[in-house]
């Protein structure tokens, strides 16, 4: 059947934009060029809003998938440093709020983003392996995504398993290395491997890391949690007793109270769960670790686990000292396995000294990726700028 030209939609009711769709690790976003959106914030913000059809627990009327790891959005541009092969923003579009955050980046959606670069000829293409200098904007640092190419495309197809995520994939390596102290200046922004918090539930033990996200680590037990609670389990008292360890955390630091970071990170030692995904048992023996997180707005229990935050958690679990590693079993350089909501994510780490600084010198894992559509969206004009037909 043929379908129309989009530009014979076009009207002075709707805007039209080009799009693209992909998955990374256990999230989908939306792709767009950054030429293809306004420079003003607030406008570009309600375009983007419309585009995803929020704030809408469903999103029926635009492309989010209202969840909270299918509400995301990439904007590609070209690179704005020499070291880098392009620039990505990450916004995280809230579901429930006309809110786009952007102090945040997402490591699922960063495998993507290596996938579109080789697809777009954004890059010189090598094979079998290109890698792609990424300039996350968000963090003002630069990941490096190892992405398999055949034929002059990213590589689809391959053993590499995600849990979280349906079947198998070409593995993306990404390393979040090159991050330490993207949004603070420092790997351990206080100076210190663990600080006691002072929050609306009491003191409560916390490490926080600036590395992929900002984080700040804390003891299950600390919020009235075992730790391998899906989402099923978790309440409100949950969610509040998390969300004062993060105010408190954010305080600390002299940040905004209202962002989605530091982003918090409830961690406990090896124990057997239930996987959300499939329903198959978790061994203690098969994790290092179990770690849940909780983000978004509102903030709910993730159904998988962060790339950004699996890799600052791998750093932190090597650290002596800090909460993470206090829960670690055999915590060292190397392979780090996190049992998260939907199985487990190995994190593959070294770390150093540079006299009392510690230093990341690898902090790595694979996802995979694919392209899922692309097409024309269409944004009512009327969501963004009010002027509905009387």
């Amino acid at each position: 059947m043929h379908s129309p030209d989009p530009g014979s939609l076009t009207s002075e009711e709707q805007t039209p934009i080009a799009f693209v769709l992909m998955r990374g690790g256990t999230s989908k976003a939306v792709f767009l060029r950054g030429n293809t959106l306004p420079r003003d914030r607030t406008v570009r913000d309600a375009m983007i809003l419309s585009l995803f059809g929020s704030p809408d627990p469903r999103q029926v009327d635009g492309l989010g998938g209202a969840d909270l790891l299918t509400s995301k959005l990439a904007i590609i541009d070209p690179p704005s440093r020499p070291d880098a092969d392009l620039d990505y923003t990450f916004a995280q579009v809230s579901i429930t709020e006309p809110v786009v955050d952007y102090d945040i980046n997402c490591g699922n959606i960063s495998a993507a983003v290596g996938a579109y670069a080789i697809d777009e000829a954004l890059v010189e293409i090598q094979e079998p392996v290109t890698t792609v200098r990424i300039h996350n904007t968000n963090t003002g640092r630069i990941l490096l995504a190892e992405v398999p190419t055949v034929n002059g495309t990213a590589a689809v197809d391959g053993a590499c398993a995600i849990h979280g995520v349906p079947g198998t994939g070409a593995p993306i390596g990404l390393d979040f290395s090159r991050t330490a102290g993207g949004i603070t200046g420092a790997l351990l922004p206080t100076g210190n491997v663990i600080d006691v918090l002072d929050t609306a539930i009491g003191p409560v033990e916390a490490t926080i890391v600036d590395l992929g996200n900002l984080t700040v680590f804390f003891a299950a037990g600390a919020v009235g949690l075992a730790g391998t609670e899906g989402p099923g389990q978790f309440r409100d008292e949950h969610v509040a007793a998390v969300g004062a360890v993060k105010e408190a955390a954010a305080k600390l630091l002299g940040m905004a109270t209202d962002g989605l970071t530091p982003v918090p990170s409830i961690v406990s030692p090896p124990a057997a769960y239930t996987s959300f995904a499939t329903g198959d048992r978790v061994a203690p023996k098969d994790v290092d670790l179990v770690a849940r997180v909780v983000g978004g707005r509102p903030p709910v229990l993730h159904k998988a686990y962060p790339g950004t935050v699996g890799a600052c958690t791998g750093v932190a679990a090597c650290i002596p000292g800090t909460t993470v590693h206090e829960v670690t079993n055999q915590a060292r350089d190397g392979e780090i396995r996190i049992g998260h909501t939907s199985g487990v994510m190995p994190i593959r780490v070294r770390v150093g000294h540079d006299g009392e600084t510690w230093r990341v010198d690898q902090a790595l894992y694979d996802r995979t990726a694919r392209r899922l559509a692309e097409g024309t969206a269409f944004i009512r004009r009327s969501s963004i700028f009010g002027d509905r037909p009387s």
